[in-house]
């Protein structure tokens, strides 16, 4: 019946296909019948759909998406399960979702956590996801990535202070980012997320499921669970 779910789709606005049908003289349109019939079945419609837009817009990028830059990463590197997050140090539900991310590391050993920079919010954004590239270039990104949560925006004080906590060479940090060294990284991250119409943080990609926002840690994990037994 999928075949038919997604056909009820193109005939939500008018009915077109109705009309070919009778035209093309075969008689009442059986999918337009089924519709009126059934129309409990159109959540279920509209969701297939949009997971199967997910997945033409995912499928060729998949591989870049969960290749982390070198070291920005948390849970287990080899993981079999790759849950990707898109990222803002000045976002407050960035923030807010950190607390699941762990919870949901601790909970599956499987999972490995790719962290794709997306600094979009503020000046102070660039700023620290440059100094978080520079500190996984030094394999200290899960504890700049920590620090710098824990602060209350990323001011130039509180970037210089997480890199600090986390044990960051910042002379050596610092040379990378006036190099250039992570604006290749940056703009890919943003071409990336633009190819998948994401427009703010934190976004997420799991499997063959995209999500938007702080949507808590049952929809994640719920995401995680299908993605493992694809």
């Amino acid at each position: 019946m999928r075949w038919l779910l997604t056909l009820v789709i193109a005939l939500v606005g008018g009915f077109a296909g109705a009309a070919l049908w009778q035209f093309a003289g075969v008689g009442p349109n059986p999918t337009r019948e089924y519709l009126l019939a059934n129309p409990e079945v159109l959540p279920e419609a509209i969701e297939v759909l949009n997971r199967r837009e997910t997945l033409a817009k995912v499928e060729p990028l998949r591989d870049e998406l969960e290749a982390p830059f070198p070291g920005a990463m948390l849970g287990n590197p080899d993981g079999k399960v790759t849950l990707v997050e898109f990222s803002d140090y000045a976002c407050g539900y960035c923030r807010q979702s950190m607390d699941d991310v762990m919870a949901l590391i601790a909970a599956n050993p499987d999972l490995k956590v790719v962290i794709r920079e997306f600094p979009i919010l503020s000046e102070g954004s660039g700023a620290a996801a440059r100094m978080a590239l520079a500190a996984a270039q030094q394999g200290k990104y899960a504890a700049f990535h920590d620090a710098m949560f824990a602060k209350d925006g990323p001011s130039e004080e509180n970037i210089a202070a997480a890199a600090r906590e986390a044990g960051v060479d910042i002379a050596k940090a610092q040379a990378a980012i006036d190099g250039g060294a992570f604006e290749g990284q940056l703009q890919n991250n943003m071409f990336l997320a633009q190819s998948l119409g994401f427009s703010g943080t934190p976004s997420w990609i799991v499997g063959d499921q995209v999500l938007n926002g702080a949507v808590g840690i049952d929809k994640i994990s719920q995401a995680i669970e299908a993605a493992r037994k694809s």
